[in-house]
């Protein structure tokens, strides 16, 4: 029995595909995506379901059903009423039906809908292995999908361009790999909403087909898988699918939820439905944006050109900009003086998901940085000055900063993540150190290993680790200088070990840092209050007993005045003589300092402290 996709199904039957899923939903039929199949009788059963409801909705319409009620006049042909004289007419109007106007009177008028968003273009970024076909992929894409008038160098330095598909526009981000892509992320801009991972058919997975991966998932934006080179005579797709499924990634031909299509660059075979793919997987993520909104965007890059000027290309996410517009970008601001799509042409406006390349900017702002409009120069300004007070007021509570108790313990009953990124000098190492880390996971602490390969960890390892907290382990390798200042430029731990067992004991104590601990209240000793020192700056002073254990000094301190606990606070101070100490042994008199001038004779003081639990 033969079978079909859903998405070619609803694309045959002329309903989009969030319809189409609700009515196999209904059926109880599962799927994994749009891209799925379906067996015939299931596609015959949803031929019938829709035209069951085409043939209800035709008999709905109040117009099309003629008033057969008792008493009610039969409805009359054309003939009959080009028949009716004017005479004729009252004498068939002695009840007459209520009018639109008294109808609408009676019946409340609804509320006006609320506009609805429309939709705007994925945003799509293209990663992978050198070699792998990246940019020959692209520029097919550019050749085919861009009108002749658009091809050519601008596109390198606008670092995006427009793909006009049949099932609409698609925005490219043409930039040097998942590097660019992270650094703009680290700034807190996820401005991909889809990544395609190329992959050669000939070569399959490598370091930093892995990297691009890592990158993308640390991302969280959907993937889809390009095989590229199918039209070499070594393409071995199979083993790349294979090879996917050591990642945790498994294709869809497998019983995965992946995407994974073959292409060619250099034919163009399996380039159509890599594009509809991408637009299958923004139908579904529901991407949205409202033109008419304040504006909003993103730095994709910036260059400083020696006639014109600092050059900036933005990504419109939000609302439309315009030349003459005030933008603020980090604590510096610019207005547009010209404008340019990725085509080089001369714009005057630009909506949501369209990449433009502006004049304006005094200095290069950075990748990543947030671009907002401003009403004029005065509110630009002012903006400025509110975001330079707000970082020296966030430096100044930084350098203050104590940590909370949440801080220190986090919430009750989460489950903690360690981000690691391994680095080891052959596969078996890296092998041999996953297969510990796996049996160091507990319920409370998950160890989640971004990324392992072999070699020297590199500047892509330290943005990924930089923008998803994790720690960089090597083993029997070691970073370049670069890489070093790199990652302490970013507060980058990247340690190094020879033997494993000194890797797994710095696991341990990261797993350490990440458990709740567990405090229990530990006995120290008891003092017997002799006599009541009266101290001027001091306060009372205890001149005191000790009769069991030792007191120790900042530990926890009871004092109970016959069966009744008269105060619980902190032992601040001991005394031996004039001399402070840390501690009193039993059988030695002292001087404690409870911050608290209610001691009397008598009372009896028990210390005590809280000691982290060994957890197991």
């Amino acid at each position: 029995m033969s079978k079909v996709r859903i998405y070619t199904l609803a694309k045959d039957l002329g309903v989009d595909n969030h319809k189409m899923l609700e009515i196999l939903d209904g059926l109880g039929v599962s799927y994994k995506s749009v891209s799925s199949t379906i067996e015939e009788d299931t596609v015959e059963l949803i031929k019938q379901i829709l035209a069951d409801e085409a043939g209800d909705g035709a008999a709905t319409p109040a117009e099309a059903t003629p008033d057969l009620t008792e008493g009610a006049a039969p409805p009359r042909t054309a003939a009959q009423a080009q028949g009716e004289t004017p005479e004729a007419a009252p004498s068939q109007s002695a009840s007459p039906a209520p009018s639109a106007t008294a109808t609408a009177e009676r019946e409340p008028e609804a509320a006006p809908a609320a506009p609805e968003v429309p939709h705007r273009a994925p945003v799509v970024t293209i990663m992978g292995h050198v070699d792998h076909g990246k940019t020959s992929l692209l520029d097919y894409i550019r050749k085919t999908k861009v009108a002749a008038k658009e091809a050519g160098g601008i596109t390198q330095h606008v670092g995006a361009f427009e793909a006009q598909t049949s099932k609409g526009r698609i925005v490219f981000i043409d930039t040097p790999g998942h590097e660019a892509f992270t650094t703009i992320r680290a700034r807190g801009a996820n401005v991909a909403d889809i990544a395609i991972i190329v992959i050669a058919a000939d070569d399959s997975l490598m370091p930093q087909t892995r990297e691009a991966i890592a990158h993308a998932q640390a991302a969280k934006v959907p993937m889809i898988v390009a095989i590229n080179k199918v039209d070499l005579p070594q393409a071995d797709p199979e083993r790349v699918k294979t090879d996917l499924t050591q990642l945790n990634l498994v294709p869809e031909e497998y019983g995965g939820d992946l995407v994974v299509v073959p292409v060619s660059a250099k034919t163009g075979e399996g380039v159509e439905d890599l594009l509809e793919y991408i637009s299958l997987t923004a139908e579904l993520e529901d991407l949205r944006a409202d033109p008419k909104a304040p504006f909003s965007g993103v730095i994709i890059e910036s260059r400083v050109d020696r006639q014109a000027g600092v050059l900036a290309t933005v990504m419109v996410q939000q609302g439309t900009l315009r030349v003459g517009d005030f933008l603020v970008v980090g604590e510096g601001y610019g207005k547009i003086k010209a404008m340019t799509d990725s085509a080089g042409g001369r714009l005057k406006e630009a909506g949501p998901s369209t990449p433009v390349q502006i004049l304006g900017f005094s200095e290069a702002p950075a990748s990543g940085e947030t671009v907002l409009s401003a009403k004029n120069e005065h509110a630009a300004r002012e903006v400025i000055a509110q975001r330079a007070s707000d970082r020296r007021d966030a430096e100044n509570a930084r350098e203050r900063r104590r940590l909370t108790l949440e801080e220190m313990m986090g919430e009750l009953g989460e489950t903690r993540t360690v981000n690691l990124i391994l680095r080891a000098d052959t596969q078996g190492s890296v092998e041999a150190i996953q297969g510990i880390l796996a049996r160091k996971e507990s319920e409370d602490v998950k160890l989640n290993v971004m990324l392992a390969g072999i070699g020297a960890p590199t500047e892509g390892d330290v943005l990924l680790a930089s923008t998803a907290d994790a720690t960089i382990l090597c083993f029997s390798v070691t970073p370049s200088g670069g890489v070093k200042k790199v990652a302490e430029s970013k507060g980058i731990e990247i340690k190094s070990f020879r033997i494993i067992y000194e890797l797994i004991d710095e696991v341990d104590r990261l797993i350490k840092g990440n458990l709740d601990p567990v405090f229990e209240e530990r006995y120290l000793g008891r003092a017997e209050v002799r006599m009541v020192i009266r101290h001027p700056k001091s306060g009372n002073i205890a001149g005191s007993y000790v009769t069991d254990g030792m007191l120790r000094r900042n530990a926890k301190a009871k004092v109970t005045r016959g069966k009744q606990v008269v105060y619980e606070g902190t032992l601040v101070g001991l005394k031996r003589f004039k001399d402070d100490v840390r501690e009193v042994q039993t059988g030695y008199e002292c001087g404690i300092n409870l911050d608290w001038d209610g001691v009397e004779i008598g009372d009896i003081i028990e210390a005590s402290e809280m000691v982290e639990v060994e957890q197991a």
